[in-house]
């Protein structure tokens, strides 16, 4: 079932259910009173990640008190997607459009990694999470990724999952064309690693490429941002290998 992108959509932490209802928090409440101007009787859509999205109507027992209580679900709690997003943090602007991106194309798990040539830093990963919840909202996606804390890349491979394909955009790839790499893998569980700005250091590419669980692809025969390689990059596994198919 489809979103309904008609109506306001919050994001909360309480439990859903019907008829509980539930004490919109000072942010939700200056966005719904005083941003919307919302009064009482209005509905929103709610969601928490874990019981589906539902239909909430406004209620303020006091003008400083704001009550949404679920009256129906408007759609069940789907499973989470399983596609893994490895990046190199860019600067805090890039990095904002960079996470809501790969929230929109359907990444469940944001995991920062910090490589040689990586120019940003990840100083709050509050910060990421606020995006995460915004795109979500936005979109209407019912669940909200997890952002783990930074690693560095080597620890990261040290310990990696093999059963987990991790599918890194190589800029020194041989060819242009990714579809028939991605069309020949088998594997069900992947991660995206798009590098920095840079590129990936001659070390790093050379590590990549000799571990059997790392496929490269290339992108294209031109050379694209990071934020912009992370967005086609998704976009050819989704309708490759991914939730498009």
């Amino acid at each position: 079932m489809r979103a309904n992108y008609r109506m306001q959509r919050l994001f909360v932490g309480d439990a859903l259910a019907a008829g509980e209802a539930i004490e919109a928090s000072k942010e939700h409440f200056h966005y719904l009173a005083n941003v919307l101007r919302m009064a009482g009787g209005e509905s929103v859509l709610l969601f928490n990640g874990r019981d589906g999205e539902w239909h909430a109507d406004l209620s303020f027992p006091t003008r400083k008190r704001l009550l949404l209580t679920p009256v129906e679900q408007t759609r069940p709690q789907p499973a989470p997607s399983d596609l893994h997003y490895l990046f190199a943090p860019l600067k805090v602007g890039r990095l904002d459009y960079l996470v809501q991106k790969a929230v929109e194309m359907g990444a469940g798990m944001l995991q920062p990694v910090m490589t040689r040539h990586v120019q940003g830093k990840i100083a709050s990963l509050e910060r990421l999470e606020a995006n995460a919840v915004e795109a979500a909202e936005q979109c209407g996606i019912l669940s909200i990724p997890h952002v783990a804390a930074p690693r560095k890349l080597e620890d990261l491979l040290s310990d990696w999952p093999r059963e987990r394909r991790i599918i890194f955009c190589d800029e020194g790839h041989g060819s242009q064309n990714p579809l028939p790499v991605l069309q020949a893998i088998r594997e069900r569980k992947l991660a995206l690693l798009v590098g920095p700005e840079g590129g990936f250091s001659d070390e790093e590419r050379t590590l990549l490429r000799n571990l059997d669980f790392v496929t490269p692809i290339p992108l294209g025969p031109r050379i694209l941002r990071a934020d912009t390689a992370a967005v086609a990059a998704m976009a050819v596994i989704q309708a490759t290998v991914g939730d498009w198919t």
